[in-house]
């Protein structure tokens, strides 16, 4: 029996159902599939009397993928009820499999996430080849959705109440070793061709044992580990986890809550009725727009970038063997433990050694904390810390690959240290600048290779950062910025790539937002409010606190220097109230921030941070009065503004860079799925309407043009 996306048969009075998506290089639950199980759950209990067991098989490389996506996406609200239906339909054809009254054993040649893992929990018995990069688990909730083909249900009987929720709140996965310690995987072999066999040899040992054709949970002496919440312990716990989820969510994300709730109301129940309180949790968040938003950025957005859609031309992949830094500063050493750690040979260059020894340290602290946690080998800290060489010498560059500057923005100085490093290149090598703000096309001026110089914009502290941000030069070619985009991804980095301009995109995007928080303050709205109305929007922190930590003093450089470029070509800059009032908190008040002692926030040594408590008297108007909603839609559509504007200036090319960028990069809510999902959300329409209103009464910040409503129409993602 050869269905669309699954095989049958019977072999020696083993029921082998072997799943086999035609056209796919993966298995998925879509509807033809659905429709396929309905008739292997019917065919099972048509030869029940006459097989001995069940193997469940994959012939793709991994085991299964889960859910169809793109069916999600082109939910509406309307369709909850069908969807209730269906995820219904599929739990029947699993209990009819694990019910039957026979063995059943799942084999795991590969990878099963989310619904592909639900699958592989309907065999009583799972057999896994014991592969260090296979992955297990449910990251549904990263998606905006929850397990929902009793995922939750037998995960949490499995483990119990507390030690699930890791698993299915936040999503933790998992390898073959992992599980078979957690209980979830009973055997390892070490090859595909092993898993047949041994699954067949258990079937045979199987033979009169009612036990093994059930699952713990169906067993008559079940008993929920840890307790159910009935029990005084669970239940003191339980009452207080709604208010720490609150705490992470802000109340933004309601996947998390609703398999908190379907995790305790089914631990109260019996197993059937448990599995109806998850399908109706689920069947609500799949018509959700939150799980639409994360759907498309965190799945769609991010394996367009992954599989490099955003890298130009067809050169081969290229990995830089030898690279030099010019700058050992946070972000200079930042980049030189990122590369050390990936295996690239680094020479870590300042103006003196004691300076380049100094950003060597850096990764020694960072290895050290890896050392202590028993996560990193002594032997493996000495090879990283030996492919850094430190030195304050230019001829030490000699033989590099591509060589990075990371020195202070300034224009000269970056002139400057080009010419004197870039001769120090290998042949074929290429040039790239740090630079957050200024454009490369002015810095490429200072080589003699601008079509093989490029931006290489990292975010700090580098450690943690995913996002790089690749800036192509009016006359950079493809080859170098396919070269740097190999690059960014051999330090398991993402990369965007954007066309050059003052700021790019990422800085040019974030610094609408700090500046909108800093205009909001000298409106007289208190600096409380701003930083909470943030944070309850989603974003990380608020915009006064992000301008302390990277410097009211940089901001004002970078004004500085916007001003004087503009007025060499004969051109006036007009600075934002945000600006302005930032430019009195440096050059009046004396407050530049974080590192300089002070600036919107007052640094009491050993305590917490607090707002200057000046922030009130200097700027609080009498009689000032302000809308939270207001003050939060102000914070996100301006960044979403200017994102649009970027979009249709050309400096993003794609609606996916755009996305994956503004959360990466400048903190934007993850719940949105990125500045432009956040407007595709609620219409091109809905939001231009909302735009014509802020600007009305906040100012040009929000005006939309028409080229920039057609742009976001003509990029509008289709499913």
């Amino acid at each position: 029996m050869k269905l669309k996306t699954i095989q049958y048969a019977v072999q020696d009075g083993i029921a082998v159902v072997t799943f086999d998506e035609e056209g796919s290089p993966v298995n998925t639950m879509c509807l033809q599939w659905q429709d396929d199980l309905d008739a292997i759950a019917a065919q099972l209990l048509k030869d029940k009397d006459a097989i001995r067991g069940v193997i469940l098989a994959s012939a793709k490389s991994t085991f299964f993928a889960g859910a169809d996506l793109k069916g999600v996406m082109r939910m509406k609200p309307e369709d909850a009820s069908r969807v209730f239906v269906e995820i219904e339909r599929i739990k029947k054809n699993f209990r009819t499999i694990e019910t039957l009254g026979k063995p059943v054993v799942s084999c795991l040649n590969g990878t099963a996430l989310g619904g592909g893992w639900e699958v592989a929990l309907v065999g009583h018995h799972r057999i896994a080849v014991n592969n260090p990069k296979t992955q297990f688990g449910m990251p549904e909730v990263t998606l905006g959705l929850i397990p929902g083909a009793g995922g939750i249900t037998k995960m949490t009987r499995q483990l119990g109440l507390m030690a699930a929720q890791p698993y299915l709140l936040e999503s933790k996965l998992f390898g073959p070793a992992e599980a078979q310690k957690l209980g979830f995987v009973h055997e390892l072999v070490d090859s595909d061709a092993d898993l047949q066999p041994h699954a067949r040899a258990w079937i045979d040992s199987a033979q009169g044992d009612a036990s093994a054709c059930q699952h713990p949970w169906d067993r008559k002496d079940y008993k929920m580990p840890g307790g159910t919440p009935h029990n005084p312990k669970i239940a003191g716990m339980l009452a207080v986890a709604p208010a720490m989820l609150k705490k992470t969510t802000r109340g933004n994300y309601p996947a998390p809550e609703a398999a908190l709730c379907a995790m305790v109301e089914g631990a109260m129940v019996d197993f059937d009725t448990a599995m109806r309180i998850e399908s109706r949790y689920l069947a609500s968040l799949m018509v959700n727009p939150v799980a639409k938003n994360m759907i498309n950025t965190f799945f769609f957005n991010m394996n367009a970038i992954k599989s490099g859609q955003s890298r130009p031309g067809s050169a081969p992949r290229y990995k830089p063997q030898k690279v030099g830094i010019l700058g050992a500063g946070m972000m200079g050493a930042g980049i030189a433990y990122a590369q050390a750690s990936r295996g690239i040979t680094t020479v870590l260059k300042d103006v003196s050694a004691d300076k380049a020894e100094h950003g060597k340290a850096y990764s020694a602290r960072l290895t050290q904390a890896r050392v202590d946690k028993g996560r990193m080998g002594p032997h493996d800290q000495a090879e990283l810390l030996a492919r850094i060489t430190p030195t304050d010498k230019a001829a030490d560059l000699q033989g590099c690959d591509l060589i990075i500057e990371a020195v202070f923005e300034n224009r000269e100085l970056k002139a400057q240290v080009t010419k004197e490093a870039e001769p120090m290149l290998a042949p074929g090598g290429f040039f790239a600048s740090n630079t957050s703000t200024l454009p490369i096309s002015g810095l490429a001026t200072a080589s003699a290779n601008p079509d093989k110089f490029v931006g290489i914009h990292f975010f700090s502290p580098v450690d943690k950062m995913k996002l790089v941000e690749i800036i192509r030069g009016q006359q950079t070619d493809d080859e170098t910025v396919a070269r740097a985009f190999d690059y960014v991804q051999s330090l398991g980095k993402i990369p965007i790539v954007v066309n050059d301009s003052r700021g790019f995109y990422t800085s040019r995007t974030f610094g609408t937002f700090v500046m909108e928080g800093a205009a909001m303050l000298g409106e007289g709205i208190p600096a409380p409010v701003i930083e909470n109305a943030a944070m309850q929007a989603g974003m990380p922190v608020g915009p006064l606190a992000v301008l302390d930590e990277t410097a009211l003093s940089l901001s004002v450089h970078v004004l500085d220097q916007t001003r004087a470029d503009l007025a060499a070509e004969g051109k006036t800059y007009e600075a934002t109230p945000g600006e302005l009032l930032v430019e009195r908190m440096v050059k009046e008040l004396k407050r530049p921030g974080r590192a300089a002692g002070g600036g919107f926030y007052d640094y009491p040594a050993g305590q917490k941070k607090t707002l200057w408590p000046e922030l009130a008297t200097l700027f609080g108007k009498e009689g000032a009065t302000w809308d939270l909603q207001e003050v939060k839609d102000r914070l996100l559509y301006r960044q979403a503004v200017e994102t649009a504007r970027c979009l249709q200036e050309n400096v993003l090319t794609t609606v996916h860079d755009g996305n994956i960028g503004s959360i990466f990069g400048i903190g934007f809510p993850a719940w949105t799925g990125g500045a432009l999902q956040f407007i595709y959300s609620m219409g091109v329409d809905a939001f231009a309407t909302r735009c014509e209103s802020l600007a009305a009464a906040h100012g040009k910040g929000f005006a939309l043009t028409p080229e920039v409503i057609a742009t976001l129409r003509k990029h509008q993602p289709v499913y």
